[in-house]
């Protein structure tokens, strides 16, 4: 399945601050996670994943130290700050009335026609 970009846009910064809120972690990994918490169905890519978190470090929603992997590699690794977590709880808020209100109008459309016209 393929999900619209718009809904993608819409919903990568919550996502990514709700990975991190349960930890730092690697642009690999966040993108691993992506995948996971997706079920396959999101597949982001660098060249989504890397600006976003440039803008939520700029927004001083993240934070980034360098590291090195068990391997040796050097990473990046990213956190979520207080405002951070201040943000993420203003976005679930919204996303809760969005999706409540999404999920009457699909219960509405699985009725019988004469009960959503209000026959019934």
């Amino acid at each position: 399945m393929r999900i619209d970009k718009d809904l993608v846009a819409a919903s990568a910064t919550p996502l990514v601050l709700g990975i991190l809120s349960d930890g730092d972690l690697y642009g690999y990994a966040i993108l691993k996670r992506v995948s996971e918490l997706s079920g396959g169905g999101m597949q982001w890519t660098d060249g989504m994943l890397y600006p976003l978190l440039h803008r939520l470090e700029r927004l001083g929603y993240v934070s980034s130290s360098w590291g090195t992997s068990d391997a040796g590699r050097r990473r990046k690794h990213y956190a979520i700050t207080q405002a951070g977590r201040d943000e993420l709880a203003d976005r679930q808020k919204q996303w809760t009335v969005v999706a409540d209100a999404l999920r009457q109008v699909w219960q509405a459309t699985q009725r019988p026609q004469a009960v959503v016209e209000g026959w019934a």
